[in-house]
């Protein structure tokens, strides 16, 4: 399924179901397939379950100007008024934490709950010179970003991992697929952290506890659920996505704080 917005096509799955809904966003350089087994454990308990790419990304087109948080947050805002099945559970990963929160302050009717995994929220500290290096190399090249990325599996990879990487690659390797990864490496997130205080929607920060793009995973799972106002799940093992590393105890974190909050 597609989405017209802002000159561009956003790609998405929707379960089509009759339940809550639940819609979920990868991170950046990866696609909504990252999502399928956490996905298939929700609409097992009767969510509609919805995935979408990315601007630049997947199925989404590589045509727009703007890859910043704040614009994948306009997008996240489109297609849920287009699906207009009331007030959802948003799941975010990674670089769309920041989008999240957008979306939480700019548009709060749209949500019921909304679940920070392993977010980058917040301006973070400068790398060293180094750090500065390798970003620069793995924005720049394929094979360097499918290395990165497969490391963040830290305990290990799901059933699906081969094909997905497979696939991940060759659409990569689609024109503009690289310049909007790298455009989301220097994206100013300052936008979204400003509004990190207006959150009022339940909000998790979920965090692999072997998450490796933070020093101390549980230490920025802490600080930036004290902004939003919000509590912490921890998933032992885990790196950079619970979700797909580990779906069935992601998923069991995401079911009983909705339960918590009264929201499913």
């Amino acid at each position: 399924m597609e989405l017209s917005h802002e000159g561009g096509r956003i790609a998405y799955d929707d379960s089509g179901t009759a339940g809550p809904l639940l819609l979920c966003v990868p991170g950046m350089g990866v696609t909504r397939a990252s999502y399928a087994p956490m996905g298939a454990l929700f609409a097992a308990a009767g969510y509609r379950v919805v995935t979408m790419d990315l601007r630049g990304h997947g199925g989404s087109d590589a045509v727009w100007a703007d890859y910043s948080p704040e614009a994948i947050g306009r997008d996240i805002v489109a297609l849920l008024r287009h699906l207009d099945a009331g007030p959802a559970v948003l799941f975010t990963n990674s670089y769309t934490g920041a989008s999240a929160v957008w979306v939480a302050a700019e548009a709060p009717e749209l949500l019921r709950a909304v679940v920070l995994s392993d977010p980058f929220a917040r301006v973070m500290p400068k790398p060293n010179a180094l750090m500065r290096a390798a970003i620069w190399a793995v924005g720049r090249s394929r094979p360097l970003w499918m290395m990165y990325w497969a490391s963040l599996y830290k305990s290990q990879k799901p059933p699906t991992f081969a094909r997905e990487r497979r696939a991940l690659s060759a659409n990569l390797a689609e024109p503009g697929r690289m310049a909007a990864l790298r455009a989301m490496f220097g994206a100013d997130v300052s936008v979204c952290e400003a509004r990190l205080g207006e959150v009022r929607t339940p909000a998790l920060v979920l965090m692999g506890a072997k998450d490796p793009d933070f020093p101390d995973p549980a230490a920025e799972a802490r600080l930036v659920a004290g902004r939003v106002g919000g509590t912490v799940a921890m998933i032992d093992g885990a790196g950079h996505y619970p979700h797909s590393e580990f779906p069935a105890e992601t998923a069991a974190a995401v079911f009983a704080f909705l339960g918590h909050h009264a929201v499913a």
